[in-house]
């Protein structure tokens, strides 16, 4: 079966009107109603707005989590054309992955839109069996429907715990970390810095070694030649003895 059958229509919280389709024998027209006036309806959770505002509005009023209870409504998330979200109450859980929901505006039925469906099957076919996705009863087909629907979680009627209040006031007083600016340093990052303190080069000691040794040979073994305790003249450097020579 295509993807396409299993698409509820995206409307916003306008509650009932008129439907567009032809009316009864009676000329009398029927209601057409969306998800959201409907599960305020029968979930008694007092939120307004489109569907997809629901989870976040709930932060700090209603208590929220992941695990389905009659009388919450499941919250699902935009995915493909359901640009607006979807909100359905839950009317029995059957067990981990089915329970049943009442919801509106999701099927077709008789060709027509906005339409209340009481007890229909919705799946979860999360990996972990936390009610991520889930695939839910779709009229026109007679089953469930191929998609899987991304679901933020379930909106409980009740009000948030101690420990969810304090979480929720915590993330609120807490400043939102802001990425630090990357940069790229290229190779020529330090090019044209100079640095505060100059620092200069240490002088470097000459030692000057006037020990003369005689040439070697191919017989003769190297000589070992102790340091010479007299002080040096100028008769030992070959430039001393030029000046020595000018100075007779």
């Amino acid at each position: 079966m295509a993807e396409a059958v299993d698409m509820p229509e995206m409307r916003a919280d306008r509650g009932f009107s008129n439907s567009s389709g032809s009316a009864a024998e009676d000329d009398t027209p029927l209601p057409y109603l969306q998800c959201v006036p409907y599960a305020r309806s029968v979930s008694g959770i007092q939120i307004y707005g489109d569907a997809l505002t629901w989870w976040d509005q709930a932060e700090g009023r209603y208590a929220r989590g992941h695990r389905p209870k009659p009388g919450a409504v499941m919250s699902f998330a935009p995915h493909g054309r359901m640009e607006l979200g979807h909100v359905a109450a839950v009317s029995r859980v059957i067990d981990s992955r089915t329970v049943l929901l009442r919801h509106a505006n999701w099927s077709p039925i008789d060709g027509r839109r906005g339409q209340i469906e009481d007890n229909v099957r919705a799946v979860d076919v999360s990996e972990a069996n936390d009610w991520s996705e889930v695939r839910v009863w779709y009229a026109p087909i007679g089953n469930l429907g191929t998609t899987a629907w991304p679901v933020n979680g379930f909106i409980y009627p009740e009000k948030p715990g101690k420990k969810e209040r304090l979480t929720v006031l915590a993330s609120a007083s807490k400043p939102k970390a802001t990425e630090a600016p990357r940069s790229a340093i290229g190779a020529d990052f330090l090019k044209g810095i100079k640095p505060e303190v100059t620092v200069k080069p240490s002088p470097v000691r000459r030692e000057l070694s006037y020990r003369y040794d005689a040439p070697k040979t191919a017989s003769a073994k190297p000589v070992t030649s102790a340091p010479s305790s007299r002080k040096p003249s100028l008769g030992d450097d070959p430039i001393g003895r030029i000046i020595a020579a000018k100075t007779r």
